[in-house]
């Protein structure tokens, strides 16, 4: 079982930057796969990036590559986000999941955060 908490969210001007944070809880954390992944209303969600249990594999959504950066640090059981260069498109709920692979389906994560806000103003 592994609970997350997202933060971090917020708004910001286009060509600007937010780390967005993950805290999970579970004693099981540092052997799951972990992904940010984001969703606007009417629209299904999307995968961002995602980063395997020892994190030394990373994938990313070709719309954000090269601009964000997913990392984490299992001893403080923390997933982060570092996203530079926001565009407007940017604009969605950002969420935390857990599962087993990294890997890009929603479908594929057992565990989710309640998502934090992040809007991106042109």
């Amino acid at each position: 079982q592994v609970e997350m908490v997202e933060s971090g969210g917020g708004l910001v001007q286009a060509g600007g930057s937010l780390r967005l944070s993950c805290a999970a809880s579970g004693r099981d954390f540092s052997s799951h796969a972990m992904a940010w992944f984001r969703q606007v209303p009417g629209k299904e969600r999307e995968f961002v990036a995602a980063i395997s249990w020892r994190g030394g594999n990373a994938v990313y959504a070709d719309s954000v590559k090269g601009r964000f950066t997913i990392s984490r640090d299992n001893a403080k059981n923390m997933v982060y986000l570092q996203m530079n260069s926001l565009k407007p498109e940017d604009t969605a709920v950002y969420y935390c999941a857990a599962g087993r692979m990294a890997v890009t389906l929603t479908r594929d994560y057992d565990y989710w955060g309640q998502g934090t806000q992040v809007t991106v103003s042109s």
